[in-house]
């Protein structure tokens, strides 16, 4: 019979830390954050939360990392409060590198795209 108990918990874990990092947690440093996937060791005693922001400058990105690691006993004792486990995850949060790969294969396909030659006859 197959387990659902790890998936289910990572949904909830994803949904609840959006939550917390919209509505509990007031540092200008988060803002911007959204969380696109989190990662759970089989125990569910670890997890890896990956987010993006709206910002591509290194100096942002610096600073929200900063501000999501000083937040992040806050966060996960929220998470304790919001959801009912044995014992909360170790929270770690992780910048999701998916976003700028999809960005950096956009802009190769747009540069090969212009310099094709306008074949329309």
């Amino acid at each position: 019979m197959a387990n659902y108990r790890h998936g289910r918990v990572r949904q909830e874990i994803m949904r609840e830390v959006n939550r917390i990092l919209m509505r509990e947690i007031k540092d200008p440093r988060i803002e911007g954050v959204t969380i696109t996937d989190v990662e759970l060791t089989g125990d569910l005693q670890h997890a890896t939360i990956f987010y993006s922001t709206l910002s591509d400058k290194a100096g942002a990105r610096q600073k929200t990392q900063a501000g999501l690691e000083a937040v992040t006993g806050k966060v996960r004792s929220e998470l304790g409060k919001a959801i009912q486990l044995y014992k909360v995850p170790e929270l770690t949060f992780e910048r999701d590198s998916s976003v700028d790969y999809g960005n950096r294969i956009d802009s190769l396909l747009n540069q090969i795209k212009s310099s094709e030659p306008d074949t329309e006859s």
